[in-house]
């Protein structure tokens, strides 16, 4: 709310300038052909007394769930595993709802407000210090370019769930195998559950960060995953995703997650759109994957151009090659100020750090996700605004 406050008052004052959003991580390419026609089909089958369909299983149709056991874990994970949504958003949510009031947790500082304020909503936490600008009773994980935004996790209090984003949301930073290895490791030895978000896998290209972290030995039995066709395939607007729980995954008394995560979504969910899943198998069709490949390509292409950009400006710059954020390092100022300053200089809109967490204070985000055009006009503003 307070960015859109801010922008309407700018662009109130200064009608005749053409504001370019950097800021929210929404997909701004239209659906790919093969992709849509798998929509398509899904809504022409709701027309014909053969392909009319009802409410479906809650946990997905069983086509969809094979495919992306198969397509995108390579049968590390079982179709019964997988749990089919209308997206990652809504799967942390219903998470925290089986999870309950009475955990303790921790978040990435900084990382997707989501996290802390599903735990808020939940009753999880204490009140809010505005000294500062944290939750009690939530363990917020330091993730810095000073640690190379890996948590150190022998200095951290232990919780029962840690929740953690790779690549991740807002630094653009990525786990190494090594990394992730010693975060499973960390929640055997406390007896936590991690719940990982993996939204932005596919721009993960460096062999050495996982794109699951169901790679990393051991972490079927402290780990879920939860993901989105969201980034895959434009699909923010047709709501698609999925959550999987590995069936070694426990409770303390030895039940199995998974069997109070199905109850959670047949009790509070009637499936996901019939129509969204026939674009869901679309997707993960060799047609569909190539379409998702060119998409990832055309975002991180403009990632480049950011990132090249405001380093050639001498910022220091991270994220920007294996996800479609940019996080640049105002030091010293606060990050209010500086998405003021821009906008005022510019008309570029970004999303200051500090919304993220407090480790964010310094920092703005750039999304790679508008339109390549806009991107270029957007570098160009800021260079000719910020060049010494």
């Amino acid at each position: 709310p307070e960015i859109a406050r801010r922008r309407n008052a700018f662009q109130a004052e200064n009608p005749e300038v053409e504001i370019i959003s950097l800021g929210i991580g929404d997909t701004t390419q239209v659906i790919p052909e093969h992709i849509g026609a798998g929509l398509a089909k899904g809504a022409s089958l709701l027309q014909t007394p053969s392909g009319y369909s009802g409410y479906g299983p809650e946990q997905g149709i069983a086509a969809l769930r094979e495919k992306i056991a198969s397509k995108l874990y390579n049968g590390i994970v079982s179709p019964d595993e997988v749990f089919v949504s209308d997206g990652a958003k809504c799967d942390i949510a219903r998470i925290q709802l089986m999870l309950g009031s009475a955990v303790s947790v921790a978040v990435q500082d900084p990382s997707y407000p989501v996290y802390v304020d599903t735990a808020v909503m939940l009753g999880q936490t204490g009140l809010f210090d505005t000294s500062k600008s944290q939750f009690s009773k939530i363990v917020y994980m330091p993730c810095l370019p000073e640690n190379d935004f890996f948590p150190e996790l022998d200095k951290l209090e232990r919780t029962d769930v840690i929740f953690f984003c790779a690549p991740n949301n807002p630094t653009g930073a990525v786990a190494t195998r090594t990394q992730l290895a010693a975060l499973v490791s960390h929640a055997k030895k406390n007896g936590s559950i991690i719940v990982y978000d993996a939204a932005y896998a596919p721009f993960v290209t460096n062999p050495d960060c996982p794109r699951s972290i169901f790679e990393v030995e051991g972490a079927r039995e402290v780990a879920i995953e939860v993901n989105s066709f969201s980034k895959y395939a434009g699909f923010t607007g047709v709501r698609l995703g999925w959550a999987v729980v590995p069936n070694e995954l426990k409770f303390a008394d030895g039940t199995p997650v998974r069997n109070d995560y199905n109850r959670v979504m047949s009790t509070c969910f009637n499936g996901a759109s019939n129509i969204a899943q026939q674009g869901g198998l679309a997707c993960l069709d060799d047609e569909g994957l190539a379409e998702i490949e060119a998409l990832i390509k055309y975002y991180m292409g403009n990632a480049k151009i950011l990132r090249e950009t405001m380093e050639k400006l001498g910022f220091k710059v991270y994220g920007g090659t294996d996800a479609p954020y940019i996080w640049v390092h105002f030091e010293g100022q606060n990050s209010w100020d500086v998405f003021t300053e821009i906008m005022e200089k510019t008309g570029v809109v970004t999303i200051p750090g500090a919304g993220f967490g407090p480790g964010g204070t310094e920092f703005v985000r750039l999304s790679a996700f508008a339109p390549r055009d806009k991107v270029v006009t957007a570098m160009e503003r800021m260079t000719k605004a910020y060049s010494k």
